[in-house]
This record gives C-alpha cells, structure tokens and sequence, in this order.
C-alpha cells in the first residue's frame, strides 16, 4: 500500500512537472513572436509576474507582460533577445526566487541578474532599468512550497546583495518585499493563499509600490 501511495505521488510530480513544461514552451515561444516596441514597459520574471494583467492594473496599453512561471535567472538570461532588440523604454524585473528553492546562493543569483543587466546596458542602452527585489515567502500558514520556504532565509540578503548592485550600476531599485511582509518577515497571509504567489490584494499593492516608476 505504501508502495502504491510512493508512485502515485512520483506521478503527480512527474505530471505536474511535465505540465509546466508545455506551458512554459508555450509562453517562451509566444513571446519569441511577439513584438516588444521602443515605447513599450516590459515586466520580466517568473509566475508571479506571470500570474498579473499588468497592462490592465495600470490601465497602460504600453505594459507587455514577459513572465513565465518557473523560470530562474538563467532561463530569463536564455530568453533576453526578442525583449532587448525591440529597446523598450522601461524595464521591470523580478527574478531569483526559484533560484533560491534550488539551492543557488544569493551571490550566484545576484551574479546572473548582473548578466541581464549588462546585456541592456550594452544593448539596449536607453532602456530604463528597475529591478525589484524578491518577494517574502510564507511556510508558517501554508506547506505548498517546501523547497521556496526551506531557502526562505536568503531573500532578505539576496535583496541587499540587489541593492547594492543596482547603486553601482546606476539604476533604481525597487522594495516590494517591505509592503508584502508582515511583522516576521512573511508574506502576508493576506495577500496569497498558497505563501508564494499573490491574490489580487497582493498585486494591488505591489502596483502602488510601482506606480511612481511606471508613471
């Protein structure tokens, strides 16, 4: 019986790991054959980018929404040159938290967003850059995420890691992580319902954190 159960678990990953895969795919392609525009605002990262109808929260045509759910630095890195060629206004990124869950050190996450960074600073020089910091993660209220909650100790460095790459380099940084943390540094059970990803609360906030580097 223990055995069955062991599979049927194996399974579930298995699927769920294929699943994310087919959709992934399907973003990296679309995105492949999608036009970014000089004009355009593009927000970058993994599913919690991913999961927002950016254009529509700040009611901005402008906004291309370039989130896939899953990815990690390396993959953003992978999939940069559809974005930098089409020298969009402004960037907003946010990545690394899958990173994290999979055993990378803030440093290496830090080292490859430097990479995303220099690749629009040579390329895409008047692209306006922001990057935002890493999002709390809640395993107190919720156990759906294990890996995420396990390595949740180095957000808060990775963030400042962030920080003070962003003023060598010159370009803004953006703290998302205080207006969604609660007293210990959790996101806030308010704001999600599996202690990763947003509800619409969560992202309402995080558009008011934004709203002066949008506008």
């Amino acid at each position: 019986m223990k055995r069955i159960a062991l599979l049927a678990i194996a399974l579930l990953i298995a699927g769920t790991a294929c699943a994310q895969a087919v959709y992934r795919e399907q973003r990296r392609t679309l995105f492949e054959l999608l036009p970014v525009r000089s004009s355009d605002i593009v927000f970058l990262g993994n599913s919690i980018t991913d999961g927002c109808e950016w254009d529509e929260l700040f009611d901005n045509r402008h906004i291309k929404n370039r989130g896939i759910c899953s990815d990690r630095t390396t993959d953003v890195l992978g999939r940069l040159d559809p974005i930098i060629e089409g020298h969009p206004k402004r960037l907003f990124l946010m990545i690394g938290i899958n990173d994290l869950a999979g055993g990378a050190t803030p440093e290496e996450v830090v080292a490859n967003i430097a990479r995303i960074i220099d690749r629009f600073q040579n390329e895409s020089r008047w692209t306006r850059i922001f990057i935002q910091s890493i999002l709390p993660v809640n395993g107190r209220d919720f156990d759906a995420y294990k890996s995420h909650y396990a390595h949740a100790d180095r957000i808060v460095p990775t963030n400042e890691l962030l920080q003070a790459l962003c003023a060598e380099r010159g370009i803004t940084y953006i703290d998302v992580w205080s207006a969604l943390a609660d007293d210990e540094g959790l996101l806030d059970k308010r704001y999600t319902n599996d202690g990763l990803h947003l509800l619409g609360e969560g992202y309402l906030v995080w558009r008011d954190v934004l709203k002066p580097y949008v506008k």
